[in-house]
C-alpha cells in the first residue's frame, strides 16, 4: 500500500484534487470529514472540545457550529490548542481505516487530504507528499463562492486563516509532487493523471 499526503493552503482545491485522483482509483480520506465524526455529541474528541472553548459552540441541536469555534480559535490565536486535541483523535481513527484496507488491497494507493500535514509534523505517515496550489487572489474568490460572503469578507477570513498556516513556498520545497491548480481544471486533471501514474508505478513495484 502507498500512503500520500494531499496538502495545501485554504480554497486551493484541495477536495476538487482528491475527486479527481478517486476517479482514478484512489482511495480517499478527508481528514476534515474525520474531524466532523469526531465532533459529533459522545464523543470524547466533543466533550473534551466544548470543556476547552465554552459552550457558546454548542448549537441548540447539541452540534458543534463550526463557524463560531474557528472564530474563536483564529480569533484567539489557539489553533494549537485546538490541534492538539484532535489531530491525535483524526490520526487513530484514520490509522485503524487504513489498516483494515491493506489487509484487502495491498497494492492500493490511499490519499489523505489534510489541510495541516507539515504543520502538525505528520508528513512522516506518508511515502510521498501532494502539495496543492494557486494563486493568492483565488483563494479568497474560491473562498468567497464556497462561504457564500463577499470577497471583502472572504480577504479577511483567508488572511487569518493563512497566518496558522506554513507559507505555500515552504510547502512546495517539502513536496514530492506540486499541483498548480490557477488554471482550467482540465490542466489541474492532467497534472493529476501523470502524478496518479507515477504512484500507481510505486504502489505496485
Amino acid at each position: 500500500m502507498l500512503r500520500v499526503g494531499l496538502t495545501g493552503g485554504i480554497a486551493c482545491g484541495k477536495s476538487a484534487v482528491a475527486k479527481m485522483f478517486a476517479e482514478l482509483g484512489a482511495h480517499i480520506i478527508q481528514s476534515d470529514a474525520t474531524a466532523h465524526e469526531l465532533y459529533r455529541p459522545g464523543e470524547p474528541v466533543y466533550e473534551e472540545v466544548v470543556r476547552r472553548f465554552g459552550r457558546e459552540i454548542v448549537q441548540p441541536d447539541g452540534a458543534i457550529d463550526r463557524a463560531k469555534l474557528a472564530a474563536i480559535v483564529f480569533g484567539q490565536d489557539r489553533v494549537e490548542e485546538l490541534n492538539k486535541i484532535v489531530h491525535p483523535a483524526v490520526i487513530e481513527r484514520q490509522a485503524k481505516w487504513i489498516s483494515s484496507l491493506a489487509a484487502k488491497e495491498p497494492s492500493a494507493i490511499v490519499l489523505v487530504e489534510a489541510a495541516l500535514i507539515f504543520e502538525a509534523k505528520t508528513n512522516g505517515r506518508f511515502e510521498k507528499m501532494i502539495v496543492v496550489t494557486c494563486k493568492p487572489e483565488q483563494k479568497v474568490q474560491r473562498f468567497a463562492q464556497r462561504a457564500g460572503i463577499d470577497e471583502d469578507a472572504a480577504r479577511v477570513e483567508v488572511e487569518r486563516r493563512t497566518r496558522a498556516q506554513m507559507p505555500d513556498e515552504e510547502k512546495i520545497k517539502r513536496a514530492d509532487y506540486v499541483i498548480d491548480n490557477s488554471g482550467p481544471l482540465d490542466q489541474t486533471r492532467h497534472q493529476v493523471e501523470k502524478i496518479f501514474g507515477e504512484l500507481k508505478a510505486l504502489a505496485d513495484s
